[in-house]
C-alpha cells in the first residue's frame, strides 16, 4: 500500500474522526463533572443558608418577645412614677 492509497487515506480520516469524537466526549464528560460539582456546592450553600435563615428568624422572634416584655416593664414603671408624682401633688 502506498501513501496515496485511497483506503489508507480513508482509514486515516476515520481514525482522525474517532480521535476527535473521543476528545469531544472527554471534554463533555469533564464539563458535566464540573457542573455536577457546582450543583452540589450550590445545594450545600442552600442548605447552609436555610439553617442560617431559620436561626436568624428565631433570633428575631426572641428579640421581638424581649422587646415586648421590656416595653411592658417600662410602661409599668412609668405608671408607678406617674402615680408617685401625682401622690406628691395632693
Amino acid at each position: 500500500m502506498s501513501a496515496d492509497d485511497p483506503l489508507l487515506s480513508r482509514l486515516n480520516d476515520a481514525l482522525d474522526a474517532v480521535e476527535a469524537a473521543a476528545e469531544r466526549r472527554l471534554h463533555r464528560d469533564l464539563m458535566r463533572g464540573d457542573a455536577d460539582a457546582e450543583l452540589a456546592t450550590m445545594q450545600d450553600d442552600r442548605a447552609r443558608l436555610a439553617v442560617e435563615l431559620d436561626a436568624a428568624l428565631e433570633a428575631r422572634r426572641a428579640l421581638a418577645q424581649a422587646n415586648a416584655a421590656a416595653l411592658e416593664r417600662v410602661a409599668r414603671a412609668a405608671g408607678v412614677v406617674e402615680r408617685f408624682l401625682d401622690s406628691g401633688k395632693g
